[in-house]
């Protein structure tokens, strides 16, 4: 149980700073507690160390993180999921930021509560799921052998089955009476959940490799084209709105039709190809200086 009544359960939280914000907040509610107090409990000699922490101007190491979870009265699997909080916010790769948020669900799974997260986090771990989350419901009395034959690239009815089952556990998808598959919602977004972007990006990795194939598609099956501009950041900015407001209007086109004829991924990607070129005339005009 959490220490404070007030306070969320800590597996409902995945910001460790937003933890540390809470605990703070609730005790100043209670008690003339200070960020001194708070700081010297954990062992820093920086009165505003931990305040500092908060508004993300410091972070919390991991070496650190349990003397933290000790002040904050935290203990054994509180503590251990908190120091796996301050694991996962600074870890340097998807690699290890994928370890240890799946050390934290586990060890949530192990205490029977769940991890807010975990479900959006497996949903963006495997393009099976979109696909099949698409397909399921317009295919209704197929077989998964029948629905793995319509997946590009086919896959097994074992992994139809298996990918169904998380998909109605996560209730992305549910049965109806007939047994047949319904979409709790049409669309679906990233939202913003800490874990789903790291997880999304490789899917995003496996949708690149198929766009690769597709290019061996007839022109009438696809559709793909590029541009390589030089940008100013103001235009940048410009653009990236004008492709979050596209990708909402291209929801809205696909959400007016029932029926689905066919499963498509559109890839919309804007990514720098050179340094900044400001960087490099900074450097020129300090040459011959001294």
């Amino acid at each position: 149980m959490s220490i404070f009544v007030h306070m969320k359960e800590i597996v409902e939280y995945t910001d460790y700073r937003k933890f540390i914000q809470d605990y703070y907040d609730e005790r100043k509610r209670s008690s003339a507690f200070t960020w001194r107090e708070f700081a010297r409990d954990a062992g820093f000699s920086s009165a505003v160390y931990l305040k500092y922490v908060c508004e993300g101007k410091k972070n919390l190491s991991v070496g650190s993180a349990g003397s933290v979870a000790a002040a904050m009265g935290l203990a054994g699997f509180e503590q251990t999921y908190f120091v796996l909080m301050v694991s996962y916010a600074h870890a340097k790769d998807d690699k290890a930021r994928r370890a240890a948020f799946e050390e934290r669900c586990a060890l949530a799974h192990a205490h029977k509560v769940r991890v807010l997260g975990n479900e959006e986090f497996d949903y963006f771990k495997s393009w099976k799921n979109p696909v099949l989350r698409e397909i399921a419901p317009h295919m209704p009395g197929a077989k998964p052998l029948e629905m793995a034959r319509k997946c590009k690239p086919q896959i097994s009815a074992a992994e139809v089955s298996e990918t169904l089952d998380f998909l109605v556990r996560a209730k992305l998808l549910k049965k109806d009476k007939s047994g047949n598959y319904e979409q709790t919602d049409k669309s679906l977004s990233m939202g913003s959940v800490d874990a789903v972007p790291v997880a999304a990006r490789d899917m995003q990795r496996e949708m690149g490799e198929f766009a690769v194939k597709a290019l061996d598609l007839p022109l009438s099956e696809r559709d793909m084209s590029g541009l390589t501009m030089g940008l100013t950041r103001r235009a940048y900015e410009k653009i990236r709105k004008e492709i979050a407001d596209f990708r909402r209007r291209i929801v809205a086109i696909a959400s007016e039709d029932d029926e689905t004829e066919q499963v498509y991924r559109l890839n919309l990607q804007l990514f720098p190809l050179s340094e900044r070129l400001d960087d490099c005339d900074d450097k020129n005009k300090g040459v011959g200086k001294k």
